[in-house]
């Protein structure tokens, strides 16, 4: 699976679990280490959990390695490193904080519209 179609199914697993928010930063041509990150967040302590599940389920289902996922049990802030594509599942109370999206304002962002439910 090359990283666009990894990009997809980590979007299609935050959307499922209606994660707020979600972007992704094109990383190529900035960091050696990944193409994309994803940024997202959940409302609460379980939502962030969930979405992360989700995330770390949608790989397992496509045969993918997950490399590591770090802040599972805190839920403030869950890394989810599938390699070519790195999730951040933010609680909306640490996105604001931390503001990835700043530090990448350089790099291509695009924005995933929510549905609504």
């Amino acid at each position: 699976m090359n990283s666009d179609q990894l990009l997809k199914l980590a979007i299609q697993a935050t959307e499922d679990k209606k994660a707020e928010d979600i972007i992704s930063i094109d990383m190529r041509g900035i960091s050696d280490m990944t193409d994309y990150f994803v940024v997202c967040h959940g409302n609460n302590d379980r939502q962030v959990q969930a979405i992360a599940k989700a995330v770390k389920d949608a790989a397992h289902e496509a045969e993918i390695e997950v490399k590591r996922m770090e802040g599972y049990n805190e839920a403030r802030w869950v890394l989810i490193d599938l390699a070519d594509v790195v999730i951040h599942v933010f609680h909306k109370d640490e996105r604001d904080y931390y503001n990835i999206e700043k530090l990448y304002q350089d790099a291509p962002i695009e924005t995933y519209r929510q549905a609504v439910y």
